[in-house]
C-alpha cells in the first residue's frame, strides 16, 4: 500500500511542485493550501506524514500541530518553512514536529529526510488499527494511547475496534449491540452507555481529548 504524505503549503507553485516529486517517488498527497478541513482529513483518511508551512493564512503553522498533538494526533511532521533562526527551530521541535526544513531546500535531501521518517515511524505490525493516537495491536489485543499501554476487557477492545473500523459514521445503539455484543441476550438497556463511559474513562481519564461523542438520540461516532 502506498504511504500518504499530506502537504500544507499556502504557496501553490510550491505545493504543486511537493506535489509532483512525492508522486514521481511513489507516495499518495494530499495538498492543502491552508489548514482548514486538515484535521477532518486527518480523522478520515489514513496520513503517514504531514509536510507543513510556518507561515499559514489565519494560524501560525507550528501552532496548528502543537493543537494537533495536544488533540492526540501522532503522525510524524516535518516543517518546510522560511522561518530559520535557532529560536524558530527549537520553537517548531517543542511543538511537535519531527524534523525541520527551512527555505530554500535541496529537494534530493527532503525527500531522503523523508524516506527516513517513514521508516522509522512504520508500524512494526500490519495488523494494527490506529486513529490520532490510539493503536490497537489486533495480534497481541492490546491498545497503546500516545505509546502507553492501557489495559482493556475483551468488551471493551472490541467496542473501540469497531468504532475505528466505522470512524466516519454515527453508530447506533443497535449496531454496537449486533456487531460487539453479538446480540447476548443477557444485555440490559443501558448496556451500550456504561461500557462507553467506561471506555472513554480508560482512554481520556482527563476528558482532555474527547475521542467519543455521544449524539443524542442517534448514536455514537469518534470525534
Amino acid at each position: 500500500m502506498k504511504q500518504t504524505i499530506l502537504i500544507i503549503e499556502d504557496e501553490e507553485d510550491l505545493l504543486e511542485l511537493l506535489e509532483y516529486h512525492l508522486q514521481k517517488e511513489g507516495y499518495e498527497t494530499l495538498g492543502f493550501l491552508s489548514s482548514r478541513n486538515v484535521e477532518k482529513c486527518l480523522q478520515e483518511e489514513p496520513i503517514d506524514l504531514l509536510i507543513v508551512d510556518r507561515n499559514l493564512p489565519g494560524v501560525e503553522g507550528s501552532e496548528f500541530v502543537e493543537n494537533l498533538r495536544k488533540k492526540g494526533f501522532s503522525q510524524a511532521v516535518i516543517f518546510v518553512t522560511a522561518k530559520n533562526s535557532d529560536t524558530h527551530i527549537e520553537e517548531g521541535f517543542l511543538r511537535g514536529c519531527d524534523d525541520y526544513v527551512t527555505k530554500p531546500y535541496n529537494m534530493k535531501e527532503l525527500l531522503l529526510r523523508i524516506k527516513a521518517i517513514l521508516a522509522r515511524t512504520a508500524p512494526t505490525s500490519k495488523n494494527t488499527l490506529s486513529y490520532r493516537d490510539l493503536i490497537l495491536d489486533l495480534e497481541a489485543h492490546r491498545l497503546s494511547v500516545n505509546d502507553k499501554d492501557v489495559e482493556l476487557t475483551k468488551l471493551e477492545f472490541d467496542l473501540l475496534k469497531t468504532m475505528i473500523e466505522n470512524k466516519t459514521a454515527v453508530l447506533s445503539r443497535e449496531f454496537l449491540l449486533e456487531h460487539v455484543w453479538k446480540n447476548d441476550e443477557f444485555f440490559q438497556d443501558k448496556t451500550v452507555n456504561v461500557a462507553i463511559n467506561r471506555l472513554k474513562q480508560k482512554i481520556d481519564p482527563t476528558k482532555e481529548k474527547e475521542y467519543i461523542k455521544s449524539i443524542w438520540g442517534v448514536g455514537y461516532s469518534l470525534c
